[in-house]
């Protein structure tokens, strides 16, 4: 799918990763272009799947005090339809914001907020745990958020 990208593609996809906001005027001038291709360029990669959504990335502690954890699950066996199960139920959980299914020790990795250690013990306990062929469940609690990308390196 990445062959279908140009330099101008490219160069409208980093823009808008930074700025989601960013007017085709705006882009078309940063890549000396004029408004209407920018702006058929960007209809485009909208509707070829290349740019999703667009978001608003919150400052999470003006908003409500937090901590984030990272979840390292291992199934107890790890049949197709079972691990297709656990992805289903995880997505339905609003405390997970991010799944990953990975290789080594462990199946999965979960980015996990909540309020505080009571309630990631709640969650653990009442979501996590009771999902069946849960083998192991290990946890790394964030201290400190030394960077935090939102955008992908188009290289």
């Amino acid at each position: 799918m990445l062959e279908k990208l140009d330099a101008i593609d490219r160069g409208i996809l980093k823009i808008l990763e930074k700025d989601a906001k960013t007017v085709a005027k705006s882009i078309a001038e940063q890549l000396g272009l004029t408004k209407t291709p920018v702006y058929e360029r960007i209809k485009r990669l909208e509707k070829e799947g290349y740019i999703k959504n667009y978001v608003a990335v919150l400052d999470t502690d003006k908003i409500e005090r937090s901590i984030t954890v990272f979840s390292f699950v291992s199934l107890e066996a790890q049949k197709g339809s079972l691990m297709d199960d656990f992805l289903e139920k995880v997505k339905q959980f609003n405390e997970v914001s991010e799944c990953y299914v990975v290789g080594g020790e462990f199946d999965f990795l979960l980015k996990v907020t909540v309020k505080n250690l009571d309630a990631y013990y709640d969650f653990a306990k009442s979501k996590i745990a009771t999902l069946p062929n849960i083998g192991a469940v290990k946890s790394a609690f964030v201290l400190n958020e030394a960077k935090n990308q939102q955008y992908f390196p188009l290289l």
